[in-house]
């Protein structure tokens, strides 16, 4: 009894070292512990129907709300309860606000350009010049992708949390902007002449804020509204239905403001701020409903409990040190040429698509943006379903820098592509020039409504920017988040949303600046918005400077040095994978299997009459505790199959500010054979569990004696049943 009170007691401290769930003296047990320690690979991870509930270990089921029956408790302590259908049950919220700010940001980001050099309305404008207009926008679209820090900050190291920080982004700056922006398309609302104050207030602040913090934390609240164990499977399709709201918003807004707005620019701004209210509102209804968890205060800083537990892993220290946010920054700006051709779909495309025809009386150049987003369902859907699949199948390994380099090409055409149809339009006004001059009935029409070209010819532009975000973007996010630190992933989604929008554009606006002169007319001035003064700019220059730019980024990323170092971090990622858990497993694994062979050899000593006194100091002792857990190796081996073939889940952060990761659309016969293995594996873990609660049952039964050797004829389960505790 003493000695079984003693390894009991030393099992405690050596749970507590890595668990921080509290454990009470005297209960410990089998089912009491952590579990990440219990057979973490034979629990279930698609846990959503109470049939699955009843075969869970007691640590994963809470019986105070029966709404949400799963429970688990986090690295702080924190007890947590999860629905069995989350995204019925709080995350269509999510989703639907995620919907309507994705319709709002890109439905004014589309015609912001148009708006500020008077297009839709000639009377009443802010009055810039192409420069100035691109330039705004710029700044606009720099703050948008810089403030995702602001909210990474907020919901992670102050008591606002994911909930709180969607709320201040949504309510305290995003609406406030959309107001102010309201109002200045209204004549002589703020006063004469046009007040280009409140413009800058709402279109350079409080707009990009708003967005930026709500972009930041939406996503990955979403995520967390899922059991981080017995319902991670799930969370990949919480990311599909995310990614494919994001593209719905976009699509939408997309068409409607920009066609609203060559009728009526109050009313197309007036529409994204009646949809976001709306937003806002099925958000807070939902409130009840989500989980919400307590910030860990250590964006920055680690806090005493993540400092404690670092000194407990000895192994691994030097990979840990490698894996940090300098790495994902490094990471992140091999992606910035593409990012910068990316960029040019709100600003120079605009530009050159405000001097040729509309397309069916409607769709103007703003429209053409939604060609990227078409692209980017289409064309990742094939990506997805047919070419990763072939390459897996192939055994073809496509590795991230090779997507990078692809990405970056897909923007090297596609700004090729922008210089041919530079080309067409100064072809066709000098062939109008040319008509005009051996022709008396044209010779009197102003240039400035010679015919042109049909705004059509920038759906390829359009649509291989899209082909370079499904390789670029989506694989920046995905090693971004595998390459961060665990307590710093919010951290990482902002270094990688400003990675993609944030300096992208301060490179853009610097460029604006030092090659103003190519978008001027024969004036002087660069007001280029007739087919006229834009023949005499010279356009064509930028384009094939940003054309030099994307190319270098497709040379960097296929140097041989580049591809090893990207790979060394992911490999670096694999091997450190859940290694503080894992290393004090291991340790409790090797003890578990020591004091088996004690007790083996026990009980042979016992069967010849050689009874091992228990109160020698050599002796050691024996334990009822059973700890079921796998090797390290095999972790580290399944992870990395993972990287390599692209099987089971992982978490992903959306690829951009409109567009996320492609995930994989499950045909119907992989759906089949997917459910046939899930219920192959219901009944592997029902076998397994009733293996393992024999061999507590074993392990809990007394040494045999030789008084008790007529009981051979018995079977083990039997004998541990009639052994008294």
């Amino acid at each position: 009894g003493m000695t079984t009170k003693k390894t009991m007691e030393k099992d405690e401290e050596n749970l507590r070292k890595f668990s921080s769930a509290p454990v009470n003296p005297g209960t410990l047990t089998p089912s009491s512990i952590s579990p990440s320690l219990i057979a973490i690979d034979d629990i279930p991870n698609n846990v959503m129907s109470m049939e699955q509930l009843k075969l869970l270990p007691s640590e994963f089921v809470s019986h105070e709300d029966p709404s949400r029956p799963l429970r688990h408790i986090d690295d702080d302590g924190q007890v947590l309860t999860y629905a069995l259908r989350p995204m019925w049950y709080s995350v269509y919220f999510i989703l639907l606000v995620e919907l309507m700010e994705r319709f709002c940001f890109y439905g004014i980001n589309y015609t912001q350009t148009a708006y500020l050099t008077g297009v839709y309305d000639p009377d009443w404008n802010a009055d810039l010049t192409a420069v100035e207009a691109a330039s705004f926008v710029a700044i606009c679209i720099t703050i948008a992708y810089t403030s995702p820090f602001v909210g990474a900050a907020l919901a992670d190291s102050t008591s606002l949390g994911d909930y709180g920080t969607i709320l201040l982004g949504c309510v305290g700056f995003y609406l406030p902007g959309l107001t102010v922006l309201c109002f200045t398309t209204i004549p002589s609302s703020n006063g004469e002449p046009f007040n280009t104050m409140a413009l800058a207030l709402g279109v350079l602040f409080l707009w990009p804020m708003g967005t930026g913090i709500v972009k930041s934390v939406v996503n990955v609240f979403g995520a967390k509204q899922f059991h981080p164990l017995v319902q991670s499977a799930l969370i990949e399709t919480y990311y599909v239905n995310f990614y494919m709201c994001i593209n719905v918003g976009a699509l939408l807004g997309g068409i409607l403001i920009p066609i609203i707005a060559q009728f009526k620019i109050t009313i197309a701004y007036a529409i994204p701020l009646l949809v976001l209210s709306l937003g806002t509102a099925i958000f807070l209804f939902g409130s009840t409903r989500y989980v919400q968890p307590k910030p860990r205060g250590d964006m920055f800083l680690n806090n005493k409990n993540n400092t404690e537990k670092k000194k407990l892993v000895k192994n691994n220290t030097s990979t840990n040190n490698d894996l940090s946010i300098s790495a994902v920054a490094k990471v992140c700006l091999l992606l910035v040429p593409f990012n910068i051709a990316y960029s040019q779909m709100s600003t120079t495309f605009i530009i050159q698509g405000t001097v040729m025809n509309k397309a069916y009386g409607v769709l103007d150049a703003a429209s053409m943006n939604n060609a990227d987003t078409l692209s980017v369902l289409w064309f990742g859907y094939w990506i997805g379903s047919v070419l990763y699949p072939w390459l897996s199948k192939q055994q073809i390994k496509f590795q991230t820098t090779q997507k990078f380099a692809l990405g970056s090409f897909m923007g090297v055409l596609a700004l090729a592509w922008s210089l041919l149809v530079d080309y067409m339009i100064h072809q066709k006004y000098q062939n109008f020039l040319l008509l005009s001059s051996t022709n008396d009935t044209i010779t009197n029409t102003s240039p400035d409504i010679s015919p042109q070209i049909s705004v059509l010819w920038q759906i390829p532009s359009y649509t291989l920017i899209g082909v370079g975000e499904i390789f670029a973007v989506s694989s920046a996010y995905e090693v971004a988040f595998m390459v961060a630190p665990p307590a710093k992933k919010a951290l990482a989604s902002a270094v990688n949303l400003f990675f993609i929008g944030g300096l992208p554009n301060i490179i853009c606006l610097f460029l604006y600046q030092n090659c103003s002169a190519w978008f001027e007319n024969a004036n002087g001035r660069a007001s280029i918005h007739t087919i006229g003064t834009y023949a005499e700019a010279h356009v064509y220059r930028y384009f094939a400077l940003l054309l030099g730019i994307a190319m270098l980024g497709v040379i960097v990323n296929i140097l041989p040095p580049v591809t090893n170092w990207v790979q060394n971090m992911e490999d670096k990622a694999a091997n450190a994978i859940k290694t503080p858990k894992l290393s004090s497993a291991a340790t409790l694994q090797q003890q578990q299997q020591q004091r088996r062979r004690w007790r083996e050899e026990e009980e042979r000593n016992n069967d010849n009459g050689e009874s091992l006194s228990c109160n020698n100091n050599n002796s050691k002792e024996n334990t009822p505790l059973l700890v079921i857990v796998k090797q390290q190796e095999t972790k580290i081996e399944q992870y990395q199959n993972y990287l390599e073939y692209g099987t089971g889940p992982l978490l992903h952060k959306s690829g951009s500010m409109r567009a996320g990761p492609f995930l994989k659309k499950t045909n119907p016969t992989a759906l089949k054979r997917q459910q046939q293995y899930t219920k192959l594996q219901y009944y592997q873990q029902k076998k397994r569990k009733n293996r393992q609660q024999e061999q507590q049952h074993i392990l809990l039964a007394p040494p045999q004696t030789k008084s008790n050797k007529n009981n051979n004829n018995k079977t083990p389960l039997h004998r541990a049943r009639e052994a008294p505790y």
